[in-house]
């Protein structure tokens, strides 16, 4: 084939992926490596840049190999036929052929994708080395000594990797990272023993206005420091619209009428992804309002919010890398930031 596909978090790159790509390169002349999730901030899932990734990558190669591989950041947009067309027409756009040999491992469900890519030809191997990046970030974040968990790791990932994930840990994400992951860890283990797996029910608020939209600034873990909708869990005693509105004046100390929100009551939309939070499985119902050309309200950080203000919908899109979980995605569904 003239090119093939391999498809990845590479949070961080292991001797799997490392033996997937090396199949994909015995095979084809050129090899497009997709980093999926790109584009996100950093969090406990999603520690590496996708340009680190990509050089990552890089590192793990021969320097005459370096040149047949060619890097496609791809973000997560939490519907699995428009990933799939995304994929595609990067793929296309980067080798001007809609041909392609497909190159992976069905790992578990998550793997499914894999079937979506039909004609491209599927090489589908079995699993290469016994190792999983989600073992390797925990022990990353629990580790008290860094020098002695990377040596843990020999037989796990290449050695640029190690040296790769040496150097990273001198820059000043690793404190931030390990402080969420600890928070998270102990949230999941408070639920370990209810009965069924909890799933939580969530309420958000996008709030237009005058070309502007209203954001907070979480002021605590998980997501301290980054840019998110206002929003909450449901209340027992209360309507999805209830909290809705509820959550929106705790954060923010927005003063509006009643009947003037319920006049820009646009939409609703439920964003149900399985991965779409760290907390666990939790569904978010979106209340989506346009309050039209007027002069932007007064607002002022309260409850969980560290800041609250109005943002100009033209700045959005550069602020895809400092958004919590899936709210850059939720804008995007209602405001088309992407397209």
């Amino acid at each position: 084939m003239n090119t093939a596909v391999l498809i990845g978090r590479f949070q961080p790159l292991h001797n799997g992926h490392l033996a997937l790509l090396q199949q994909a390169l015995q095979k084809a002349e050129r090899v497009i490596v997709v980093l999926g999730s790109a584009h996100q901030a950093r969090s406990p899932r999603h520690p590496f840049s996708w340009q680190e990734r990509a050089e990552m990558v890089k590192l793990a190669l021969p320097e005459a190999e370096r040149a047949r591989v060619g890097f496609l950041p791809l973000r997560d947009l939490y519907d699995e036929a428009r990933w799939v067309e995304a994929v595609r027409a990067g793929v296309q756009a980067a080798t001007g052929k809609s041909e392609a040999l497909l190159v992976g491992h069905f790992k578990d469900a998550t793997s499914d994708y894999l079937r979506r890519f039909a004609p491209w030809q599927l090489l589908s191997l079995p699993r290469q080395h016994r190792v999983d990046a989600t073992d390797l970030r925990a022990a990353l974040f629990e580790t008290e000594d860094l020098d002695a968990t990377l040596a843990s790791w020999v037989d796990q990932v290449p050695p640029s990797t190690r040296a790769f994930v040496q150097a990273w840990a001198r820059l000043p994400y690793l404190a931030a990272l390990k402080r969420e992951w600890a928070m998270l860890k102990t949230y999941r283990q408070a639920w370990a023993a209810a009965p069924y797996a909890p799933v939580f029910v969530t309420v958000d608020a996008v709030l237009r206005c005058s070309n502007h939209v209203l954001l907070i600034q979480r002021g605590q873990d998980p997501g301290q420091g980054l840019w998110a909708l206002p929003g909450g869990f449901l209340e027992p005693r209360d309507t999805l619209y209830q909290s809705a509105l509820r959550e929106l004046e705790e954060e923010t100390s927005l003063r509006l009428l009643p009947d003037t929100l319920a006049r820009a009551l646009k939409e609703v939309a439920v964003f149900d992804h399985p991965d779409r939070s760290q907390r666990g499985r939790t569904v978010t119902h979106a209340h989506y309002f346009d309050l039209g050309e007027r002069e932007l309200p007064e607002l002022r950080a309260a409850d969980d919010a560290s800041a609250a203000r109005w943002v100009p919908i033209a700045e959005l899109a550069g602020m895809e890398d400092q958004f919590f979980d899936d709210h850059f995605h939720m804008l995007d569904r209602f405001l088309g930031l992407t397209r």
